[in-house]
This record gives structure tokens, sequence and C-alpha cells, in this order.
């Protein structure tokens, strides 16, 4: 009965119901979008520390993230790292934002990077189309076809200059971002060196790779002690901290964060008043009910589970939403990410919010008379 009473009059009045499902699917949709943004905001910015084979980084002081690694790293770190007992590789990787000349005229701006996935450091994934084979032919580098209006190219065999050398375009990866939306370039450590002008043992980062059971904290501290100018992160450390640079210093993080916020605010103002609005004008059927003997238990578990139908169709409705915009932004610069576990908080959060708008409404029935049935 309570269920059937819920529903009943949560389909009494439709526009007021057409009312309370727009304000949950606005805040819905507001908040995957929000919270869809900042999921797929943090996978561009990790992305590429995140398929390393590294147990270790080492870089310069200050280095704030993968694209920005401070200074160039000294030649003698990695022999002393190398020495360093348990440490099994240290491979180099040169990282660097360059100048991309476009055929056409004009430039912008583009991060190189510079591996030798031979070497197990950063290899590169996602290639649709040709081979690191190809890449590692004469002027060859791979870049993200998402890009090719910004780069002015259109595909395998085109040319530009980078910095201070020509490449040709020899692979191209799919939905490999940036987050600073300079296109990534991929290449080889030396060709990396050459286009960037810089000595041929120069280096950004060495990512360490320990032999099977070493301690991961017992071959850092001994890192830290024979690095005096350099620091020993672990993987996820300097994950945490290209996250904080890009997400949090720069404010991005706290926008997309905040207003997720706003859309749960919006919707739970909206879902309260037409609650409230709707318990307000059923005042004499509730008092009726209590005349008749029901508990006030009875009536919060009414409303109440008008709430949680608001809630369950709301989410429905807003879900195939938010999935389609996710689906529409896939080839953009900043696709959305929908995951199994942002799906579930999008419904308890929907949920939490219809309970707690539920609450105005149980507050005016609580003070209900049921005297005042007879006084119609």
């Amino acid at each position: 009965m309570i269920l059937t009473l819920a529903f009943r009059n949560l389909f009494h009045d439709r526009i007021r119901l057409v009312v309370t499902l727009v304000g949950i699917l606005f805040s819905i949709v507001l908040v995957a979008v929000q919270l869809g943004l900042y999921l797929g905001s943090s996978r561009m910015i990790t992305a590429n520390i995140d398929h390393t084979q590294a147990d270790l980084w080492i870089t310069t002081f200050g280095a704030k993230s993968f694209e920005d690694g401070g200074m160039l790293l000294k030649p003698g770190e990695r022999h002393q790292a190398l020495a360093t007992p348990g440490v099994d590789k240290v491979v180099p990787l040169v990282v660097s934002f360059a100048e991309w000349r476009k055929p056409s005229g004009g430039s912008t701006r583009v991060v190189v990077v510079g591996t030798d996935p031979e070497d197990e450091g950063l290899v590169p994934w996602a290639l649709k189309h040709g081979t690191w084979a190809e890449v590692k032919s004469p002027d060859g580098v791979a870049i993200d076809k998402s890009y090719f209006r910004d780069l002015d190219v259109t595909g395998i065999g085109d040319t530009a200059q980078v910095a201070a050398g020509r490449i040709r375009v020899k692979a191209l990866t799919e939905g490999v971002r940036s987050f600073t939306q300079s296109p990534y370039v991929y290449t080889t450590l030396a060709r990396a060196r050459h286009l960037l002008a810089q000595k041929s043992d120069a280096t950004s980062f060495y990512l360490v790779k320990l032999k099977p059971g070493a301690d991961i904290e017992h071959v850092r501290a001994d890192l830290k002690s024979r690095l005096e100018s350099a620091e020993v992160l672990t993987q996820k450390e300097f994950r945490d901290r290209s996250l904080r640079t890009w997400l949090f210093k720069t404010g991005a993080g706290v926008a997309l964060i905040g207003g997720a916020l706003l859309g749960l605010l919006v919707g739970t103002v909206i879902v309260a008043q037409t609650l409230y609005s709707s318990t307000k004008d059923h005042l004499n059927e509730f008092a009726t009910l209590r005349a008749l003997g029901s508990s006030s238990g009875y009536i919060h578990k009414v409303i109440l589970g008008q709430a949680g139908l608001s809630a369950v169709i709301g989410y429905a409705l807003g879900m195939i939403i938010a999935l389609g915009v996710v689906f529409a932004s896939r080839d953009t610069p900043l696709p959305l990410v929908m995951t199994p576990w942002l799906a579930v908080v999008l419904f308890a959060v929907t949920v939490f919010m219809c309970a707690i708008s539920a609450m105005s409404a149980i507050m005016k029935v609580t003070k209900i008379d049921p005297a005042m049935v007879f006084n119609r």
C-alpha cells in the first residue's frame, strides 16, 4: 500500500511530476558531465605515467608533472642509479614542449616525447595506423589522429618542422589526448634529442625498474642518498603530483567539482520544493490517514516512497541523456568518461538528494492535527 499510495500521489499531478523529473534530470546530467570531465581530465594527465613500466621515477627537484619536468638530469646520475643494489634498469626519457611549424604557415605548441620501447620504459599505446618500427625510420613520429586540424596534417606521410628538425608522420594513435591541449609527438629518444637541440645524453626523467624481490622503499632510500641533486618518486607519487599541478593548482579541478556540487544543490532545491508543495496539497488526505489510525512513520514512508520513485525515474532518464553526451564527446579534445562506479555514485547521489528533499515535506506532515479532517 505504501508504494501504491506514493505512486498515485506522485502521478496525480503530471505537471508537478514533470517539474520534479526535470530538476532531477538537470542535476544528474550536470553532475555526470562535471565528474565525467574530471575523470577524463585525470586520465589524460596521467596516461603517459600509467603506461610506463617504472617502479620509481628520478626527476629534478621541483618537477611538476610529466610535461613539465624542469631542468635536465645529469648523465652521471644514471650510472649512480644503475650501481644501486636492487636496480635492474634505468631507462632515460625525454619530454619537452616544442614548436610545431605547420606546413601551410603558422605554428602551435606540442609535447615531444622521446622514448625507446625496446628499453621497456614508456611503451606507446593505442597505435591504430602504422607501427613503432615505422616511427624508428628516418624523421618518423607518431601523433594522435584527433589533432590533424591543430597540426595542419591529413594523415601518414605528411611532413612538418618541429623545433630544430624536420619530421614525417609515420604512425597514428587514437584516443591519446593532452590535457594541456598541446598534442603529444612520440618519437625515438635520439630523434627527440636532435629535434630539441639537446646533447646526446640529455634526459628529462629516468625510469627505474627494480629486480624481482627488491624492496622498493629500501632501494628508494638508497637512491636518495646517492642522488643528492635529484628527486626519487614512486609512480603513484609522481602521478598524484601531476594531478595536483594541472587540476588544482590551475583551478580546473575545483571548477569541475564546484559545478557538480552546484548541480546537486539546484536539483535538491527543485525536488524539495515539489515534494513540499505536493504534501501541502494533500494535507487533508494525510490528516484522514492519521485520523484512521495511521502512524507518523507510515506517512513518512509514503513521502519517502514518492522521493524514491522520483529518484529511480529521474536517474534512468538522466543517465540516458548523460550517456548520450558521453558518446557525443568521444572524439572531442576533452572527452567525458563514464565508469560503472561513477554510475553507481550518481545513483546514490540521486537517492540521497531526493531523501534530503523529502525532509521538508516530512516536517510539514509531522505537524498535522488529525482533528483538522473534521473541520472540512
